[in-house]
């Protein structure tokens, strides 16, 4: 199983992209040494460091055909990863 499952792409970490901060969805059991050398393998950067924190589920309630649906989105944990100085990581795949 890969250690990076997705990039984070909202309007908060592009702004952040300009300071070397990018987002990422990680497996669950990853840990900081784990996401760092994953990153690096994958991105040919210098990573200076990796903050991590889990998303917990929220319940959703909705009304369909008269009824009550109730759910729970999913728990994801996320990685805000610190490159190098100077570095970038293109999400996008841009030459």
């Amino acid at each position: 199983m890969s250690v990076l499952k997705r990039p984070i792409i909202t309007e908060k970490v592009t702004a952040q992209a300009g300071l070397g901060k990018y987002a990422f969805e990680v497996a669950k059991d990853a840990n900081k040494v784990e996401i760092k050398k994953a990153v690096e393998k994958m991105y040919g950067v210098t990573v200076r460091s990796v903050h991590t924190m889990r998303c917990i589920g929220k319940a959703k309630t909705r009304i369909s055909a008269g009824k009550f649906i109730s759910g729970k989105t999913s728990t994801y944990k996320k990685a805000i990863v610190t490159v190098a100085e100077g570095e970038i990581i293109d999400i996008y795949g841009e030459a």
